[in-house]
Protein backbone atom coordinates (compact mmCIF):
# COMPACT_ATOMS: atom_id res chain seq x y z
CA UNK A 1 0.00 0.00 0.00
CA UNK A 2 1.28 3.58 -1.04
CA UNK A 3 -0.07 6.65 1.25
CA UNK A 4 0.35 10.10 0.00
CA UNK A 5 -1.84 13.71 1.19
CA UNK A 6 -4.24 16.29 -0.25
CA UNK A 7 -2.56 19.35 -0.85
CA UNK A 8 -4.56 22.36 -2.37
CA UNK A 9 -7.12 20.08 -3.78
CA UNK A 10 -4.00 18.12 -5.19
CA UNK A 11 -3.54 13.75 -4.39
CA UNK A 12 0.08 13.46 -3.87
CA UNK A 13 2.51 10.61 -3.16
CA UNK A 14 6.28 10.22 -2.55
CA UNK A 15 8.00 7.81 -4.91
CA UNK A 16 11.61 6.67 -4.10
CA UNK A 17 13.75 6.69 -6.50
CA UNK A 18 16.69 3.96 -6.61
CA UNK A 19 19.19 5.42 -7.82
CA UNK A 20 23.06 3.75 -9.13
CA UNK A 21 25.77 5.05 -6.80
CA UNK A 22 23.52 7.81 -5.09
CA UNK A 23 21.04 7.30 -2.03
CA UNK A 24 17.25 6.57 -2.72
CA UNK A 25 15.17 9.58 -3.22
CA UNK A 26 11.97 10.23 -2.55
CA UNK A 27 10.06 12.53 -4.97
CA UNK A 28 6.52 13.74 -4.50
CA UNK A 29 4.21 13.15 -7.59
CA UNK A 30 0.88 14.43 -8.42
CA UNK A 31 -1.74 11.67 -9.07
CA UNK A 32 -2.70 12.63 -12.52
CA UNK A 33 -5.72 10.66 -13.67
CA UNK A 34 -5.66 12.29 -17.45
CA UNK A 35 -2.14 11.28 -18.10
CA UNK A 36 -2.03 7.33 -19.07
CA UNK A 37 1.82 7.00 -18.45
CA UNK A 38 3.34 6.32 -15.62
CA UNK A 39 5.80 9.16 -14.61
CA UNK A 40 6.82 12.72 -15.82
CA UNK A 41 9.45 14.93 -14.47
CA UNK A 42 10.94 18.09 -15.50
CA UNK A 43 13.60 17.70 -17.99
CA UNK A 44 16.03 19.68 -15.51
CA UNK A 45 15.08 16.90 -12.62
CA UNK A 46 15.93 14.24 -15.50
CA UNK A 47 19.01 15.50 -15.49
CA UNK A 48 20.01 15.76 -12.21
CA UNK A 49 19.04 12.54 -11.58
CA UNK A 50 21.18 11.12 -14.92
CA UNK A 51 18.41 8.79 -15.47
CA UNK A 52 19.13 6.99 -19.38
CA UNK A 53 17.61 7.54 -22.37
CA UNK A 54 15.31 5.16 -23.72
CA UNK A 55 13.83 6.85 -26.98
CA UNK A 56 11.89 9.86 -28.09
CA UNK A 57 7.97 10.27 -28.62
CA UNK A 58 4.98 12.60 -29.33
CA UNK A 59 2.84 13.25 -26.62
CA UNK A 60 -0.47 13.86 -27.12
CA UNK A 61 -1.03 17.22 -24.69
CA UNK A 62 -4.89 17.78 -23.23
CA UNK A 63 -5.44 20.35 -25.88
CA UNK A 64 -5.13 17.33 -28.79
CA UNK A 65 -1.14 18.80 -29.57
CA UNK A 66 1.30 16.51 -30.00
CA UNK A 67 4.76 17.31 -28.39
CA UNK A 68 8.18 15.82 -28.98
CA UNK A 69 9.22 14.19 -25.50
CA UNK A 70 12.22 12.05 -24.58
CA UNK A 71 11.34 8.82 -22.36
CA UNK A 72 14.32 7.67 -19.62
CA UNK A 73 14.09 4.52 -17.43
CA UNK A 74 14.20 4.34 -13.81
CA UNK A 75 13.99 2.31 -11.33
CA UNK A 76 11.41 2.84 -8.26
CA UNK A 77 9.73 0.64 -5.42
CA UNK A 78 6.81 0.54 -5.53
CA UNK A 79 3.93 -1.65 -2.73
CA UNK A 80 7.04 -1.92 -1.83
CA UNK A 81 9.07 -3.71 -4.86
CA UNK A 82 11.47 -2.30 -7.20
CA UNK A 83 9.91 -1.66 -10.41
CA UNK A 84 11.51 -0.40 -13.52
CA UNK A 85 9.37 2.65 -15.53
CA UNK A 86 9.27 4.88 -18.20
CA UNK A 87 9.75 8.56 -16.77
CA UNK A 88 8.74 11.15 -19.72
CA UNK A 89 11.24 14.39 -19.47
CA UNK A 90 8.43 17.00 -19.99
CA UNK A 91 6.33 19.32 -17.66
CA UNK A 92 6.75 21.58 -14.52
CA UNK A 93 6.22 19.06 -11.77
CA UNK A 94 6.32 15.44 -11.39
CA UNK A 95 2.81 13.69 -12.76
CA UNK A 96 1.93 10.04 -11.50
CA UNK A 97 -0.17 8.61 -14.55
CA UNK A 98 -2.48 5.71 -14.86
CA UNK A 99 -0.44 3.07 -15.69
CA UNK A 100 0.95 2.62 -12.77
CA UNK A 101 -2.28 2.03 -11.06
CA UNK A 102 -3.49 -0.74 -13.16
CA UNK A 103 -4.46 -3.11 -11.05
CA UNK A 104 -5.01 -0.83 -8.14
CA UNK A 105 -7.53 0.53 -6.49
CA UNK A 106 -7.17 4.54 -5.29
CA UNK A 107 -9.31 6.49 -3.11
CA UNK A 108 -8.71 10.05 -2.36
CA UNK A 109 -10.29 12.41 0.44
CA UNK A 110 -10.41 15.47 -1.50
CA UNK A 111 -10.12 17.75 1.63
CA UNK A 112 -6.91 19.38 2.97
CA UNK A 113 -4.52 16.83 4.64
CA UNK A 114 -6.95 14.48 3.27
CA UNK A 115 -5.75 10.71 2.69
CA UNK A 116 -4.68 9.30 -0.23
CA UNK A 117 -4.33 5.59 -0.68
CA UNK A 118 -3.48 3.06 -3.83
CA UNK A 119 -3.89 -0.40 -3.08
CA UNK A 120 -2.78 -3.29 -4.94
CA UNK A 121 -5.63 -5.84 -6.28
CA UNK A 122 -4.74 -9.19 -4.59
Amino acid sequence: MMQGTVTKYQARLTVPFLLVGKPNLGIEFVVDTGFAGELTLPASAVAALGLPFLTELTANLADDSGVPVKVHIATILWHGQECEVAVLAMGKRPLLGTALLAECDLTVEFTDSGSVVIKPRL
